[in-house]
């Protein structure tokens, strides 16, 4: 069997709202970013497991409120002054747990002294994170926390076509369908198994057939 180098190519992720669908594990979350600036609170939580696209709902949200995104890894207590500098601050934190407690508390209290929006994303509810602070953990329970839930398998089959369009990969809806009735229902186990059969398909030379995803699962079960 020829085997191909495989080559680490950059990837594109399409975030525009024709990309992302829409189903009744995500449908709250997108009416409420559809929703602003008519929110009952200065500060929304969306939250859900990795993978479920809380990411993209923040770009969206971005390009809807000509608001900023930031890596809550990366805020620090310096970023908060630049990016409250203009009035009614627009700010969304991607993985906003992972934020300094101080500077988040700080950026809230900005948002809401100045009549800003925060968007906050992450993996769990803000109830379960843990915090040393109790003025940030009081600002959090005032939040709107909206749950982005498992996908149903209409969402799980959109979520593996993206996947593979993000890959600049062409594949059959008998492939998708294979794939949504044999895999967990779970957003991170589709971004893997799309990972999976790409690497396999560029290292083999092999086209991504319902085969090559059968041989895989039972591969993976294997292991």
């Amino acid at each position: 069997m020829t085997r191909q180098l495989t080559l680490d190519l950059p990837r594109r992720t399409a975030l525009g709202r024709s990309d992302f669908f829409v189903s009744d594990s995500n449908a709250t979350a997108v009416g409420w970013i559809d929703r602003w600036p008519a929110w009952p609170c200065r500060a929304v939580v969306l939250h859900g497991a990795a993978g479920c696209g809380k990411t993209h709902l923040a770009h969206l949200w971005c390009e809807r409120a000509s608001a900023v995104l930031v890596a809550g890894a990366t805020l620090g207590e310096e970023d908060v002054a630049r990016l409250v500098t203009q009035p009614a601050p627009r700010i969304a934190i991607d993985d906003a747990d992972q934020a300094s407690e101080l500077a988040l508390l700080h950026l809230y209290n900005a948002c809401l002294e100045n009549n800003g929006s925060l968007l906050m994303a992450a993996r769990r509810a803000p109830a379960s994170w843990v915090m040393a602070l109790d003025d940030l953990r009081s600002r959090l329970r005032a939040a709107l926390a909206i749950e982005i839930g498992p996908p149903d398998d209409a969402l799980l089959g959109a979520v593996l076509v993206k996947h593979f369009a993000d890959r600049q990969l062409r594949v059959g809806p008998e492939l998708v369908l294979f794939l949504a009735r044999h895999i967990e229902r779970s957003f991170a186990v589709a971004a893997e198994i799309a990972d999976r059969l790409d690497a396999v398909s560029l290292r083999e030379g092999r086209a991504i057939t319902v085969p090559l995803a059968r041989e895989l699962l039972a591969e993976r079960d294997r292991q």
